[in-house]
């Protein structure tokens, strides 16, 4: 964290504000080109054979390749989405935000390198990964990073069911783990990959102290503690003749006594007929 602080001084005033409305127009742009020329996509996807043959717009080009839904989901969808962003980017600051948009981006970039690289090594020459590789697990990156922010807060599932983000939350995680599973190492590579802004974002957010030997001893002895009966020391009054204090009977009231010398309380039964204290010797 203390790098990024180092990062946004230097290189702060270059961030984008808005980021989450360009991700969103190229979303625009995708569709658009679905419906007017749908075999165009094809070369803009994140094809790493083709980038090392001099290809090198598609390093860049695959963010504009809409998640597959329909237009009336796609349409609440950027919605939504414009929503959380906008929300993050006024949490965290501009800055901070672009690092996790851009972090995600490079991240997958990386990742289907990669994976290309196994592959290559496996003897597999691998074209047509691109299709496993979509900015649909960084939105979800920045939903997670969303419902960490603000747990509690309730949204409008498809503008009519209230529901919570932390539960939101819970059912995309195990949407993540399903497709983990019902996929091949091409996909988990690519869905991992693109999680890795949120996985960093998380472990970077956490309070290690909780868990250390020494805080678990802590709060081990506070709990044997509480167990313990407690005893007139954790009293607030306590009278000084016969020791009753507010414990043993809630209705007594207690009075420290102006005549002695010291702090002494009674009780209402001795307030009145104790002896002063006057130093070390008792006077009646």
């Amino acid at each position: 964290m203390n790098f990024l602080y180092k990062l946004e001084r230097k290189i702060g005033k270059y961030a984008i504000p808005n980021l989450i409305v360009y991700l969103l127009a190229g979303y625009v742009i995708g569709y658009a080109l679905e419906v007017l020329a749908p075999s165009l996509l094809y070369y803009l996807t994140l094809e790493p054979y083709y980038i090392l043959r001099g290809q090198f717009w598609r390093l860049i080009t695959w963010v504009l390749i809409p998640p597959s839904t329909s237009l009336i989901f796609a349409v609440i969808m950027m919605i939504f989405y414009f929503q959380l962003g906008r929300t993050l980017e006024n949490t965290w600051g501009t800055f901070r935000f672009n690092v996790y948009i851009f972090g995600g981006i490079i991240f997958t970039v990386i990742g289907a390198f990669i994976l290309y690289g196994i592959y290559g090594l496996m003897g597999i020459t691998a074209v047509g990964m691109g299709g496993f590789f979509s900015t649909n697990f960084i939105n979800m990156g920045i939903f997670l990073a969303f419902a960490m922010c603000y747990p509690e807060m309730q949204v409008l599932l498809y503008f009519i069911i209230p529901i919570k983000m932390k539960w939101m939350a819970a059912v995309y995680g195990v949407l993540i783990v399903f497709q983990l599973f019902e996929n091949g190492w091409a996909g988990r590579v690519a869905i991992l990959s693109s999680l890795l802004n949120f996985i960093v974002f998380y472990l970077s957010t956490r309070n290690y102290r909780q868990i250390s030997p020494k805080e678990i001893k802590r709060k081990r002895d506070f709990k044997v503690q509480m167990r313990r009966p407690t005893g007139y020391g954790t009293s607030k009054h306590k009278c000084a003749i016969c020791g009753l204090t507010e414990k043993d009977n809630p209705d007594l009231e207690f009075r420290f006594c102006s005549k002695c010398a010291g702090n002494y309380e009674y009780c209402q039964n001795h307030l009145f007929t104790h002896t002063h204290v006057v130093g070390k010797n008792w006077e009646n």
